[in-house]
């Protein structure tokens, strides 16, 4: 069961300098957050545990899932992200401010392929490969499960190679927006440009292209 699953993620202090790490960010808050409490553990997936849709980021970010507790929650990844899909109607609220603001996904679960923040956002194989463990049991609770939303390249790197890892898969891929692939499981890899404020600001992605993307994935269900 997922709340089991969630409970062992939780729980884990199994790669020493992402635990490391993440006590560094609970120490040197953001100012803006000087006087709340960070979350500081392995952040676990949230949604529809029935939902045939698994959005899936790299790792959660330092002052966002890391302080919130709750995968792309409070920063302005987030802001973006469900902006769209709100507008795709995966979501009941376009914000994902705080774990008890009443976020609801529908078909729909999101997830990263890291628990943990990395120093640089760049987690070592050995990091990666200690979470494919979770990451295989959270696919495998997903009973439902139809497409994967690959959120940015990097978790599309994750991605194939976990499927590579664990599933035999041999094709070889190469990461583009709005494209789809065919995994070895009967399931979809979409990828998708990563909400984060670069791409925005630079044009690569807005709120209309992203919407369209999420109403596809939508189709293909």
């Amino acid at each position: 069961m997922l709340s089991q699953l969630n409970n062992s993620i939780i729980k884990c202090n199994k790669c020493p300098r992402l635990v490391q790490f993440r006590k560094k960010i609970v120490k040197n808050k953001r100012k803006q957050y000087f006087n709340e409490t960070y979350w500081g553990k392995p952040i676990t997936g949230f949604g529809d545990n029935k939902g045939k849709i698994l959005f899936v980021g790299l790792a959660p970010a330092a002052h966002g899932g890391t302080r919130t507790g709750r995968v792309f929650t409070g920063d302005k990844s987030s802001d973006f992200l469900y902006k769209c899909l709100f507008k795709a109607k995966i979501s009941n609220q376009p914000t994902s401010k705080h774990v008890n603001d009443g976020l609801k996904l529908n078909n729909a679960y999101i997830t990263t392929a890291l628990k943990c923040v990395p120093p640089e956002d760049k987690p070592t194989s050995d990091e990666l490969h200690n979470c494919f463990n979770f990451f295989d049991k959270e696919i495998n609770n997903l009973k439902n499960l139809k497409v994967i939303v690959a959120l940015g390249k990097i978790a599309f790197d994750a991605c194939v190679s976990f499927y590579k890892t664990n599933y035999n898969f041999s094709d070889k891929i190469k990461f583009q927006h709005n494209q789809i692939y065919q995994l070895t499981n009967k399931i979809l890899l979409v990828g998708c440009y990563h909400p984060s404020p670069r791409n925005v600001n630079t044009g690569r992605i807005d709120e209309k292209k992203m919407t369209k993307l999420f109403k596809k994935v939508l189709r293909l269900v």
